[in-house]
């Protein structure tokens, strides 16, 4: 049930297009929601695969938030879906992700807070990646900021 959610939520934000504008945005509504509303210190990354468009790392984070960043955007990049699908796809089917892609894990983390920047008619062209709360809830972050700039009047 919880991985037809997030297919639903990659289905339902998808783009016309993605600009710096947008990244600004979104990522700034990132921020605002962690301070405001949930009180924790984020890191946030907004990039299309060619590079970073926004990127703030609120105080309270550090070195180990860039590493978690990184490692969670590179599974969206790799496999095309959030990284929180990713990793609950594999336990849905008994394993690991390190145990059935044998990815490194200085590289590759299926843990939850990176999504899939989705362009209408293109597909995946970036990612938007928090850290800094757990897995689940930076996932929850990063869709309710997609959702607040982009997407409220749809529902």
């Amino acid at each position: 049930m919880v991985l037809e959610m997030i297919l639903s939520q990659e289905t339902e934000f998808q783009f016309d297009s993605f600009s710096a504008d947008d990244a600004l945005k979104v990522g700034l509504e990132a921020c605002r929601i962690a301070r405001e509303q949930i009180g924790k210190p984020v890191a946030v990354n907004v990039e299309l695969d060619e590079h970073p468009l926004f990127a703030h790392y609120m105080d309270g984070t550090d070195q180990n938030n860039l590493y978690w960043v990184t490692v969670k955007k590179n599974v969206v990049k790799k496999f095309g879906h959030s990284s929180l699908y990713v990793g609950l796809e594999c336990k849905n089917r008994n394993t690991t992700f390190l145990a059935e892609t044998g990815l490194p894990e200085t590289d590759y983390r299926a843990e939850g807070g990176s999504f899939p920047l989705i362009i209408r008619g293109k597909g995946r062209v970036g990612t938007i990646t928090v850290s800094g709360l757990t897995g689940e809830e930076d996932h929850a972050l990063a869709v309710d900021a997609m959702r607040n700039s982009f997407f409220s009047n749809k529902e």
